[in-house]
């Protein structure tokens, strides 16, 4: 009956890997390897994603996404991630799946698991209480930034003037959003730095902090480019190369938490961030002790969320330790909008 169970429900929500295509998703990618990358990525979210509809359970769950190869694991538990929220939705199961799957075999994966879980708001109406439950409430915006890179993922069209709306919040999750709009840029403009430009110069300058971290973040986790391209990503992202350097240590912790590091997270790091993975991810642990105890563990605050004061602190740290050019006044100002 269980394995049954699996079968109908991959039936009714599975996902074919066609769907992670360049020539399904109309993607502007010129690069072969980059192309043949970048849809590997997408391959294997849909694999972890079909994967988690036939589990019997969460332990076995965990135990078949650990045999994905292990620079790649990372986007098999975000799609993971995606189906158990899916499902603790149409079963009313209290979120329990999630929940259980985050605390014991996602924990090495948590910030992917948070993404992933951000990807079944797009897919359910009303989702989005159901799905934050079980999240961690500072990382809960991971969520709202996987949101946002399902709407760019497949619906760049719709956001690609800056002004649609569309199913970006209001307050802060709008911000989260952008995050993750411009991790679905990497991929829809396939790591093309003038493409990519161009996109950018469309939005206004409220947004444009938080489209190059979501960059950074998908350049330094899913790769790979050349030094030189990383040099030109940084040059074309100007006055926002904290941003991108922000993301960029955003990945590096988000691989060494999962034990998955990789050759072109260590490089994005030393060209955006000038310091190596491990230093990367060392400011964020350290800007997260420091926050803690700022807070004192005091409750989120609505204005400044928990996770936004963190990833200043990351940005303030790279800038003011001199590991990249100190930023102008006008430009501390930007990041903080």
């Amino acid at each position: 009956m269980s394995n049954l169970s699996g079968r109908l429900k991959k039936l009714v929500l599975g996902i074919s890997p066609s769907q992670a295509t360049v020539a399904r998703r109309g993607f502007e990618i010129r690069d072969p390897a980059l192309r043949a990358r970048l849809e590997k990525v997408g391959v294997t979210f849909i694999l972890g994603y079909n994967l988690a509809l036939e589990a019997r359970s969460v332990d076995e769950l965990g135990v078949t996404l650990d045999s994905v190869g292990l620079e790649w694991r990372g986007f098999a538990y975000e799609g993971a991630a995606m189906a158990l929220a899916l499902l603790d939705f149409f079963t009313l199961a209290r979120a329990e799946r999630l929940g259980r799957f985050l605390r014991e075999s996602g924990d090495r994966h948590r910030y992917m698991v948070h993404v992933g879980a951000g990807w079944a708001m797009a897919r359910v109406p009303l989702s989005t209480g159901i799905t934050l439950r079980p999240l961690d409430p500072m990382l809960k915006w991971l969520a709202i930034d996987g949101l946002g890179f399902h709407e760019g993922y497949f619906h760049w069209p719709r956001y690609c003037t800056g002004t649609e709306t569309g199913k970006r919040p209001a307050g802060y999750g709008a911000r989260a959003f952008d995050q993750g709009l411009g991790r679905s840029l990497w991929f829809v403009k396939g790591g093309d730095v003038g493409a990519i430009s161009r996109s950018i110069s469309k939005f206004s300058e409220a947004r444009l902090a938080d489209l190059w971290s979501g960059i950074g973040l998908a350049c330094a986790y899913a790769g790979a480019v050349s030094f030189d391209h990383l040099n030109e990503l940084k040059t074309a992202a100007g006055r926002y190369r904290t941003s991108l350097a922000q993301g960029a240590a955003f990945a590096a912790k988000a691989r060494e938490r999962a034990g998955n590091q990789t050759a072109h997270t260590e490089n994005a790091c030393q060209i955006f961030c000038r310091t190596s993975a491990s230093g990367a991810a060392a400011i964020t642990d350290a800007a997260l002790n420091e926050l803690k105890a700022a807070l004192n563990d005091s409750k989120d605050d609505s204005e400044t969320p928990r996770y936004e004061a963190w990833r200043r602190r990351i940005a303030a740290a790279l800038a003011e330790g001199g590991i990249i050019p100190q930023p102008t006044f006008e430009e501390r100002e930007a990041l903080l909008i």
